[in-house]
């Protein structure tokens, strides 16, 4: 897909899972003469349900939101708790517990806003430098682990730190059981977009898990279509013995070169 300002190209596959529980959404487009482009990846546990909700649901939800070109922080964060909501409401007779991650990008006026919820990741390469612009939601992340505990939750080891000792992630969209300990409120990261900001790369942890972010912003850069970088990049954490789902997002930028 390509917009003039940037390309971007996508990789998902099941990988050594049984399952396929990663989705990912991609939109570009108009709102009020405003370029505005959508990029997620939703990375589901215990079924794909919430996973599957959130591609649906989620961005169709964000760019309806009155605030959306205003105030878009604000948006992004009353549209991840209201899809939480909903998708809870849709689930309520059934007899599953699911939940999903969300790393989302969105460009409008000029700003990336970078949205995580979950430990799916969002790395940029900006003037050379690979910096990730969300921080997994582990549950021993100190942070974390107090607003867990002061919400009267608990995060125990079992053979890694888990909220209620069931789940490896600190926020989530779904997981009724564990709420309000898990909950889908995104942080969020705003950054300016100029000549330096490169690419982007947003993927599920069954990438991270193998990749650094170094190497993987460097092959999005030098990739000439970032479909082949996503490919290489869920390919080579494969390769490496990643177990799980990987799916991949990578947008290069073009900015106008000024002639001198």
């Amino acid at each position: 897909m390509e917009d003039g300002k940037l390309k971007c190209g996508y990789s998902s596959f099941r990988g050594k899972r049984a399952t396929m529980e990663d989705f990912y959404d991609v939109k570009l487009t108009e709102i009020d003469g405003h370029a505005v482009s959508l990029f997620g990846v939703f990375d589901g546990h215990g079924g794909s349900r919430a996973a599957e909700y959130l591609k649906e649901h989620l961005f169709e939800n964000l760019m309806k939101h009155p605030k959306f070109l205003t105030d878009t922080k604000l948006a992004i964060s009353e549209t991840y708790q209201k899809t939480d909501a909903d998708f809870l409401e849709s689930e309520s007779s059934a007899f599953r517990d699911d939940g999903s991650t969300a790393s989302t990008a969105v460009l409008v006026g000029g700003h990336l806003y970078v949205a995580n919820v979950g430990d799916s990741r969002a790395v940029i390469s900006k003037a050379g430098k690979a910096r990730a612009l969300s921080v997994d939601h582990k549950p021993n992340r100190s942070d974390e682990r107090k607003r867990i505990e002061n919400a009267g939750g608990v995060v125990i080891w079992a053979g890694t730190w888990r909220v209620g000792g069931v789940l490896a992630m600190s926020r989530a969209f779904g997981n009724r059981l564990l709420k309000p300990f898990v909950v889908a409120e995104p942080e969020i990261q705003e950054e300016l977009i100029n000549g330096e900001l490169e690419s982007l790369v947003l993927a599920s942890d069954g990438l991270w898990d193998a990749v650094e972010n170094e190497e993987a912003v460097s092959l999005a850069k030098t990739e000439d279509v970032p479909e082949s970088a996503a490919r290489k990049l869920t390919e080579i954490a494969y390769s490496r013995g990643s177990a799980d789902n990987i799916t991949c997002i990578v947008v290069q930028f073009h900015h106008d070169k000024i002639a001198g």
